[in-house]
């Protein structure tokens, strides 16, 4: 039974940092995608971060570009989304993700999904 645990979510003032955390049971992340989403409430779910583990390309979205950093440890398993500078517009449940390549921006190419974790990032 594959799982992905989020944790390190929660409550930063402005200008803080919080690193995630998506450890994976019952799937190798090796050379496959993975992705972090996020939802805020009344809003859709977008991509901020993505990476073929295969590579060493990642791609964000602009709203999160020079902030966040996503990366991995293959002894563990796990992959790490690091955030930097946050802002209140960056509150939002995040979700990880991961799924066959090839990679994309969209949900639904992504077959496995973790609970989410909140950030709340305050004024």
């Amino acid at each position: 039974q594959v799982q992905l645990v989020e944790s390190g979510g929660g409550s930063v003032q402005a200008g803080g940092s919080l690193r995630l955390s998506c450890a994976a049971s019952g799937y190798t992340y090796n050379r496959n995608c993975v992705g972090w989403f996020r939802q805020a409430p009344g809003k859709e779910r977008e991509g901020v971060a993505r990476k073929y583990l295969g590579s060493s390309n990642t791609y964000y979205a602009d709203s999160v570009k020079g902030r966040f950093t996503i990366s991995q440890d293959n002894a563990k398993n796990t992959v790490y989304l690091q955030m930097n500078s946050l802002k209140p517009g960056d509150t939002a449940m995040y979700y990880c993700a991961a799924g066959s390549p090839p990679c994309t921006w969209s949900s639904s190419s992504y077959r496995y999904w973790g609970q989410g974790t909140q950030v709340t990032v305050s004024s």
